[in-house]
């Protein structure tokens, strides 16, 4: 299960006070999650070598669930086991799921969400930086063949047209399966980058708007929590995907069917997903706490992450198998190198939506800088982002 030597073995303390940190740090959506989940834990401390990091990310792209908090499950899984799937999948979910609480009360007593544009006005170029680098460290290992390059080119055309990223995942799997079975020049088993870009979720931010609390606060009556539980367990479990799809999936079950939210409101909580750092299913938190309070809250967050737990610990030990298997493994090829392509496309998503004006592209250069030359820890770096986005609003209405 594990690759590192017993004497590298990581400890709990040391699982959960990463996490903790990239919950409290990691904005950006799982394409900019993932990135910094390499940073740390390839790049830094070396728990895990290039392939196993990359075959980690594939394994989450497989499964249905948030991708970025699947990899933190994994990396636990791989370090510490059953104790380490926990530490690490808890630690990065809570401080989220904290924040999002807070915003819920918020939400409930003022009637309107805080702003947040002046936050990711500086974070936003900082995070491009950042999955920037990792896609650079990770490219040479995923496009590693001719094979593998020309299927990263097609799924990067395929994706910008609108392609379904599953479709394009299992697809480019499949290619890899059909070359290595008929004898294409398929080099052994080497992996990919971190794709779950398709999770990851646009960085694009809405503006929250205000909405009626007094329907929020009757929906705290009449909404049961084991009702609540299971409905977004159900969509833990089935949701693969973008935050738009969450969105779609939230829309279909509480807005049309159930009727527990209004549309302005299912639109506050996406927005609020999308501002604060760590898992964007975090939303449930928000929704949680408009319907029942800080009981809902909860109930919410542990239907919606429950099944991600369940699937990681049911695959994880599948992974170095099918990294053993020719086939399979030109099958993880294949989507690692999908994977890559799919964070490409999210990031140029991403650089129309961070590089808006001067200060942001100098911003965005100087920490793709920094990042090269130093190596520094990618949480300071978004943290200082913040504080160059607060000083603009600061200094003047037109800065951020």
């Amino acid at each position: 299960m594990n690759e590192a030597a017993p004497e590298a073995r990581t400890s709990l303390r040391e699982l959960g006070a990463l996490f903790l940190r990239l919950g409290a740090t990691a904005f950006g959506g799982p394409a900019a999650h993932i990135a910094m989940m390499h940073s740390e834990v390839v790049v830094r401390r070396q728990w895990l070598n290039e392939e196993r990091f990359l075959d980690l990310v594939s394994a989450t792209n497989l499964i249905p669930g948030p991708n970025s908090t699947e990899l933190a499950i994994h990396i636990g899984w791989d370090r510490r086991g059953w104790a380490g799937l926990v530490v690490a999948g808890l630690a990065f979910i809570v401080p989220a799921m904290l924040i999002t609480g807070a915003l819920g009360w918020a939400y409930l007593s003022f009637g309107a969400l805080p702003a947040a544009g002046w936050l990711l006005y500086g974070v936003k170029p900082v995070i491009l930086g950042v999955v920037v680098q990792a896609i650079w460290t990770l490219a040479p290992k995923a496009a590693k063949t001719t094979l593998l390059r020309a299927l990263g080119a097609l799924v990067v055309l395929l994706s910008a047209a609108g392609g379904n990223e599953l479709a394009l995942l299992f697809g480019a799997g499949a290619a890899a399966v059909l070359a290595a079975r008929f004898g294409s020049a398929q080099g052994p088993g080497g992996a990919v980058p971190p794709a779950l870009l398709p999770l990851g979720s646009p960085l694009a931010i809405t503006t929250a708007t205000t909405t009626t609390v007094a329907a929020a606060a009757a929906a705290v009556t009449t909404v049961s929590l084991p009702a609540l539980f299971w409905v977004f367990c159900k969509i833990g479990s089935v949701l693969f995907g973008s935050g738009y799809v969450l969105l779609a999936f939230l829309r279909a079950d509480l807005v049309q069917r159930l009727g527990w939210l209004s549309e302005a409101q299912l639109i506050d909580a996406i927005a609020v997903g999308q501002v604060t750092p760590g898992p964007v299913f975090t939303t449930a938190t928000f929704i949680g706490y408009l319907l029942r309070g800080p009981s809902g809250a909860l109930v919410a967050t542990a239907g919606i992450f429950l099944p991600a737990f369940v699937f990681v610990a049911l695959s994880g030990r599948l992974v170095p198998r099918l990294r053993a298997s020719k086939l399979a493994g030109a099958f993880l090829d294949g989507v690692n190198v999908a994977s890559l392509a799919l964070m490409a496309v999210v990031t140029a998503q991403l650089g129309r939506a961070a590089l808006v004006d001067v200060p942001t592209l100098v911003l965005g250069l100087l920490a793709a800088l920094v990042l090269v030359r130093w190596k520094p820890n990618s949480s300071w770096l978004v943290l200082g982002g913040a504080a160059v986005g607060w000083a603009l609003h600061a200094l003047g209405p037109g800065s951020g």
